[in-house]
């Protein structure tokens, strides 16, 4: 399936607000400089180890610079309008677009705006403002952060970068895979990933294509308080939850992007389910396994292996997308540790 994932052009209401645009006919260069510029993102290690009797690769995208896979399209998009000549960069994020955001901000030397909800802990607002963004708290879901960021992006010379759904985002997310290509030795029998608006599951099935791994199946994990991705395969359209809730608070989104439905379709791609605990218990077994600090959003994607769920019964060679771990704690861990002690 080739349709919806390869398309580049930018929806209108993405496009930046600024005066003194570049004229149309500077758009194939403006296209080519961020092109050829070199990538805010790094290739992350793929670390092959055995989780409960199967082989897993566990694909490091926790050691982005901005802690987060979230870089390799946010990266991407905001080069694309750096080479536009933005002047602000506006973002609405749960936590790991705005960190990206702000760090792409930062090395483009480029002010950023990000809008937050209310579910975003401090801590993880104070690490956005540490790296100089403007951050505004507005409303209690993502949702209607959004809507605020969009607002402000109104305003002449920012651009709106959004934490999912946009075309870019796919196309530098997709290069998890075409790297994962280079460091596996054969494709592998599943992916693990996790889901909330869904942009790392469109680039990864982008990236999919590009290497020609069609046979592999893709395991999209979520929480069961914000569970947005399986009803929607299910009814075959894009159906709201209206209220997530989570500890992996950067999955908690209300609807996944608007081609995502279209873009599982006919493909291998399952959603899997897993609880609070099991994505805190993930956490803390990776943490005590390989010395990883990793968020709930992240345990999610890992729980299915820590609970040898049947959907993965005849998968023996996994990769697993570790996708982050700036929303979370040293002292968070430790809660959870002395919780699962206790079970």
């Amino acid at each position: 399936m080739t349709s919806s994932l390869e398309h580049t052009a930018t929806p209108s209401a993405f496009e930046p607000r600024f005066a003194n645009a570049p004229h149309a006919s500077s758009a194939d260069e403006i296209s080519r400089a961020a092109a050829s510029a070199a990538p805010l993102h790094i290739v992350t290690p793929l670390l092959q180890t055995d989780i409960l009797g199967r082989r897993v690769g566990l694909k490091l995208d926790n050691l982005q610079p901005s802690r987060s896979f979230k870089l390799r399209g946010i990266g991407k998009l905001c080069q694309h309008h750096a080479a536009r000549g933005v002047r602000r960069l506006v973002c609405s994020s749960a936590g790991n677009a705005g960190y990206a955001v702000a760090w792409a901000g930062r090395a483009l030397n480029i002010p950023v705006t990000v809008v937050v909800p209310a579910c975003t802990p401090d801590f993880v607002r104070a690490r956005i403002a540490a790296l100089g963004a403007d951050v505004r708290l507005i409303g209690t879901l993502w949702d209607e952060a959004n809507a605020a960021a969009l607002a402000l992006a109104e305003q002449p010379g920012c651009a709106f970068i959004h934490p999912f759904d946009h075309p870019l985002l796919w196309q530098g997310h997709a290069s998890v895979i075409e790297e994962l290509a280079q460091q596996c030795s054969q494709p592998p029998d599943a992916i693990l990933l996790a889901v909330g608006g869904g942009g790392l599951l469109l680039g990864v099935l982008e990236g999919l294509r590009r290497v020609g791994w069609q046979g592999t199946q893709v395991f999209a994990v979520e929480p069961e308080g914000a569970a947005a991705l399986g009803p929607s395969l299910l009814a075959n359209e894009v159906v709201s939850v209206a209220a997530p809730r989570s500890i992996a608070t950067s999955l908690c989104v209300r609807r996944v992007a608007a081609t995502l439905v279209t873009a599982c379709r006919d493909r291998p791609v399952s959603a899997l389910t897993v609880s609070d605990a099991e994505a805190a218990h993930a956490c803390v077994r990776l943490a005590e396994d390989h010395g990883l600090v990793v968020e709930p959003a992240c345990g999610a994607a890992l729980a299915p292996l820590y609970s040898s769920h049947p959907a993965l019964r005849d998968a023996k060679n996994v990769v697993a997308i570790v996708c982050g771990g700036m929303v979370v704690t040293l002292e968070q861990l430790a809660g959870w540790s002395r919780e699962n002690s206790r079970l």
